[in-house]
């Protein structure tokens, strides 16, 4: 463990008020890992030469390969400061995109984070992205400006310049700060409006409007990042070196005479040195004059680049070792790079880890000082309010505060992730140093070994059966080592103690996501432990902590306890613990809310064994991979598919690698990406391909296509589609009539319905309670959600044809929670409002023989809504409204002996007449238009040194769009961001950076759902179009090509021909 003991890192523990929790937040390539390298140096645990080159905390092979992190680690650092001594508990973060969910682990167990900014490429997506994750998990953040060095060597820019250029990264990354900060202030301010209007306080006549948005009244000064305020570090980790102003304002502070506070304030800034008159004075830029910041600290560093790199001046580079003071080795000064000189110099003159240490312990919060409004959030899950929680559940904020140790203390331990680690890598199985009589006693075994062996061999019988029986001794020997030397993966638990001491074999509850402290307080005896049986209660278990680790990286170090405030691994909970978790010795704690999650798992591949007896191996290691990685899922669909999700390309190559060597431990076969489509309905086209207008008559033909193509399989006397879009649907029985409209639903209302998701699933729940008669307590959260729903939906229909809609809505779909809605727009059809939770006083519809068969209607929706008639995807963003629906109680003569059951053929009849209609939907709106959705990926791509006709090209030929374009000022960097659909974003990676030389660099994240512009069913019908498509429409339909796609992998009719126009002569003569 290099120079600090384990024996000093569990003293320290025991110390809150010292011990910081931060994590190394930012961009893919800006430097964490270099960074993080560097500080680890610092307690001599890797030799400070290797720092950036052995990426200590990249313990994965294909992270060291890939040059990238992919996995968030910890580990526990010493650090002097003054004359206090720190605990600093580390954990370094992946800057990738597709391992955003690896940030949202380490965010939730820190209490500050570091953010580090390339100096030349400023602030990227991925740092308004962990900014944001910061700020949503209320942590402060301090800055580090890394590559200053890339300045002078690369960009060549003067000491001034530079100067100009870092001031507009800071801007940059106080704007996103700013933008979070203001969204924030609004959002409170329109809670405080709300409830004064539900109150009842109206404005009297003579009162004058408030236009403040209140960001006056709130002080925002500690929010921003500024030099002078300490909490910005300007570094290069590569070079070793790194400064803030305080370290310099010590330093002039004694050769000049001047206040170390008055050079604190005024070294970064609009201020410049008088020599005249010794007197340090402001407008600098307005008299032309050179910053302090500049003449005081950049032409220092710019004049060591210029004689180490630049000039390689020996004589100017001895002077400067002589007057800084330093030792330089006579092997470095010899050295052919002369970066290695300048990082012998600046790691002795500014140490970058004794810079980053200082600000991380002078300006990052300890576990004392956590926030009350952070610990309100976390404990607040679901849509409950923190003043709704049990009187006894609110008392353990206290406990969170106070980060007690003591033995009254509760016990709260949150686990943000598992990871698998190899079992012979644990302490408790590490080879250990053998004592001397364990020496003696195997020497002592080996010796009469080898005295048996020479008697065996003296004696020696030649007999058959003896030498059978030998050989059959030396398989069954040989054998067993094999089944001993098979790797086993265990997990441990990613976590942090919040409350209490945490003893190994401990037992604690584990709080599941939906456990409900009130629920568990009113069931549970007074006075009951972990100890006791609680298997009555939902959401609740008890597990005992069987060991406890401390994170080193690379290795775990075992410990008997550990206090509040510091984070460690817990062994044994794989059985209890899927990916996150709330332990707590008190029942009255709340699980914590879930995490935010960044990336969304779009990428989906189907595995399967290529030996089909591995099927059950295939099974467990998918159950493996899902515990261990935050965002992969695993799913097995209704084919028996076994289908793994991912969020982008590298995590699904890490995931299948993963599956491959660790857990399942197979040869595996993984199916092309299979690609999320949704169908839904558009309105009609006003003119065709070639931009002429539609006539009547090409209309009436479209019409009738649609009309053969629904009708095939049933008789022509069941089914009716008028010019209006309505379908008319008969049972074959004849005892209902329906008649379905499909209508669009406007891209708000889209979005809306998407994103209010778990509202419209509590929803469901709700109305599912009160039809079955059950007493539901709700919360004053849950009904302002659902109420803000239904206000937000009666805004966004407005109009004629949405009159009254919100209340007539039926029923959310698919699954119930979907986004589509299923309208009732039968006259004289009157049944229960979904809304009815928000109203309990409402009358209860009359009983109507339709009313029976309700649920009937529902059922069918659902289907509907669940497989689309193109290639069975489900449907987005459709609006089914039901027009007629006429029930006969009594069938016509010639179907009187079918009907043996009234009921059950009327539920069936309902059923297949919905699921009927989902064929014609697309119908909808006079003329019928059939498109497909496709994910929409904003790809935000860097190119350096390169114009951007290369990466349009790429671009063009995946069907992408530039959406943006620009030129970073004062260096030679492009931005692009454009859009790619999904389906052709695999392989772009590779391709961009072959076809720009490895210069350009992409990142792609799910953005949105977009309509395919392209009709799948789309024929030349004009003359007009004959002319420009040619009659066997040649050109490329790409609705078309993505349609066949997905009804080829699920094994569905794809009407194309092999030979379509052989017309082409056959050539009779061989090759030769």
């Amino acid at each position: 463990m290099g120079h600090t003991s384990l024996e000093k890192i569990i003293s320290l523990q025991r110390n809150p008020a010292n011990i910081r929790n931060l994590c190394i937040l930012a961009h893919v390539d800006h430097g964490k890992t270099t960074l993080a390298d560097c500080l680890v140096a610092s307690n001599g645990i890797i030799s400070s030469r290797l720092a950036g080159k052995l990426r200590y905390l990249d313990s994965r092979e294909d992270e060291q390969i890939r040059g990238i992190t992919m996995k968030s680690s910890a580990i526990s650092l010493h650090y002097s400061h003054g004359d206090q001594e720190y605990l600093l508990n580390l954990i370094d973060s992946p800057g990738h995109v597709d391992f955003s969910s690896e940030v949202s682990t380490a965010v939730r167990l820190c209490d500050g984070a570091v953010v580090v900014v390339d100096a030349v490429e400023g602030v990227c997506p991925q740092t308004q992205v962990v900014l944001r994750q910061a700020w949503l998990e209320n942590i402060r953040p301090v800055l580090v400006i890394n590559k200053i060095d890339r300045l002078v060597v690369e960009l060549k820019l003067t000491s001034q310049e530079a100067y100009t250029h870092l001031k507009k990264i800071l801007e940059q990354v106080n704007a996103v700060t700013g933008t979070l900060f203001t969204s924030k202030v609004l959002e409170e301010r329109a809670e405080k409006e709300e409830e004064k209007e539900k109150e009842g306080e109206k404005p009297s006549g003579d009162q004058v409007y408030d236009w403040s948005a209140g960001l006056e009244e709130v002080d925002d000064s500690h929010l921003y990042f500024s030099p002078d305020q300490g909490n910005v570090v300007f570094a290069s980790a590569i070079d070793g070196w790194g400064f803030s102003i305080r370290q310099f304002a010590h330093i002039y502070s004694e050769r000049m005479g001047i206040k170390k506070e008055v050079l604190l304030k005024t070294l970064w800034g609009d201020f410049y040195l008088n020599m005249k008159a010794k007197r340090i004075m402001k407008g600098a830029q307005a008299k032309g004059k050179k910053p302090l910041f500049v003449q005081l600290v950049l032409d220092n560093i710019w004049s060591l680049y210029d004689a180490v790199v630049i000039r390689r001046d020996k004589e100017k580079v001895e002077k400067v070792v002589t007057s800084l003071g330093v030792k330089v080795m006579a092997r470095d000064s010899r050295h052919s790079d002369p970066k290695v000189l300048l990082s012998a110099i600046c790691s002795q003159w500014l140490p970058v880890s004794q810079a980053v240490l200082s600000m991380v312990c002078e300006k990052l919060p300890s576990p004392l000082e956590m926030a009350a409004e952070r610990v309100e959030k976390l404990m607040s899950v679901g849509a409950r309010r923190f003043d709704s929680l049990p009187e006894q559940t609110q008392h353990l904020k206290t406990a969170f505060l106070q980060c007690s140790s003591e033995e009254k203390a509760p016990v709260i331990v949150f686990v943000s992730k598992m990871f698998a680690v190899d079992a012979k890598a644990l302490p408790q199985h590490r080879q250990r140093p053998l004592t001397q009589e364990e020496i003696a006693e195997r020497r002592e075994q080996a010796r009469r070994r080898h005295a048996d062996r020479m008697a065996a061999e003296s004696h020696r019988e030649t007999d058959l059966v003896s030498l059978s029986a030998n050989m059959e001794n030396l398989t069954l020997k040989d054998s067993k080592p094999e089944e001993e030397e098979e790797p086993k993966e265990t997990f441990v638990a990613f976590a942090r103690v919040y409350s209490g001491v945490v003893r190994r074999g401990q037992r604690v509850f584990v709080l599941g996501p939906k456990y409900d402290p009130a629920q568990g307080l009113s069931t549970l005896p007074e006075g009951c432990s972990a100890s006791d049986d609680v298997s009555e209660i939902p959401h609740l278990s008890c597990c005992s902590m069987e060991n406890l680790y401390l994170l080193m990286g690379r290795e775990l170090e075992e410990l008997q306890e550990v206090p509040a405030g510091n984070v460690l691994g817990i062994g044994g909970l794989e059985e209890y613990v899927l990916k996150s978790a709330t332990l707590s010795t008190a029942p009255a704690c709340p699980p914590f809310t879930p995490l935010n999650f960044e990336a969304t798992p779009i990428v989906r591949v189907a595995i399967e064994p290529k030996h089909p007896s591995e099927m059950p191996k295939l099974v467990r290691g998918m159950r493996l991979l899902n515990q261990a990685d935050p965002c992969a899922e695993v799913l097995i669909q209704e084919t028996g598919e076994h289908v793994l999700v991912t969020a982008g390309e590298v995590h699904l190559q890490r995931c299948l690698d993963d599956l491959r060597d660790r857990f399942a431990k197979i040869e595996i076969s993984a199916s092309e990406p299979i690609i999320p489509f949704r169908e839904t309905v558009v309105r009609p086209p006003k003119v065709d391909m070639v931009n002429e207008e539609l006539g009547k008559q090409q209309k009436v033909a479209i019409i009738h296509q649609v009309k053969e193509e629904a009708s095939q399989g049933r008789s022509s006397d069941t089914l009716h589609l008028d010019s209006s879009g309505l379908v008319t649907l008969t049972t074959p029985n004849r005892l209902a009539t329906v008649g379905i409209r499909a209508i669009p639903l406007p891209q708000e209302v889209t979005r809306l319905l998407e994103s209010s998701s778990e509202v419209i699933r509590t929803l469901e729940q709700v109305n599912m309670s009160l039809r079955e008669g059950k007493s539901l307590d709700i919360s004053v959260r849950t009904l302002e959600a659902i109420s803000d729903l239904k206000a937000q939906l009666e805004s966004l229909l407005q109009g004629r044809k949405w009159r009254n809609a919100v209340e007539r809505i039926w029923a959310f779909g698919p699954r119930r929670y979907g986004p589509n809605i299923l309208l009732n727009s039968v006259e004289g059809y009157q049944r229960p409002s979904v809304w009815q939770c928000l109203s309990r006083g409402d009358k209860a519809s009359e009983a109507t023989a339709l009313r029976d068969f309700d649920n009937s209607i529902i059922s069918g929706f659902q289907l509907a809504a669940l497989s689309g008639p193109m290639c069975e995807e489900p449907l987005m963003g459709v609006c089914f409204s039901v027009e007629r629906w006429d029930v006969q109680s009594t069938a016509p003569p010639q179907h009187q002996d079918s009907v043996e059951d009234d009921s059950t053929d009327h539920e069936a009849t309902a059923e297949s007449n919905m699921e009927g209609s989902s064929e014609t939907a697309p119908s909808a709106e006079s003329e019928p238009q059939r498109p497909l959705l496709n994910h929409g990926l904003p790809s935000v791509l860097t190119a350096a040194f390169l114009p951007p006709g290369r990466v349009y090209g790429v671009l063009g030929k995946r069907e992408g769009r530039v959406l943006h374009e620009e030129m970073k000022e004062g260096t030679d960097m492009f931005i692009i961001k454009a859009v790619l659909p999904v389906a052709e974003s695999f392989g772009f990676a590779d391709e961009i950076r072959k076809r720009t030389s490895g210069l350009a660099s992409p990142q792609l994240v799910f953005s949105h759902w977009e309509v395919i512009s392209s009709d799948p069913y789309w024929v030349p019908t004009t003359e007009e179009e004959y002319l420009h498509f040619g009659e066997k429409a040649d050109s490329e339909n790409q609705a078309l090509k993505y349609m066949n796609a997905v009804r080829r992998r699920k094994g569905l009719y794809v009407e194309e021909k092999i030979v379509e126009h052989a017309e082409k002569q056959r050539t009779l003569g061989k090759n030769k």
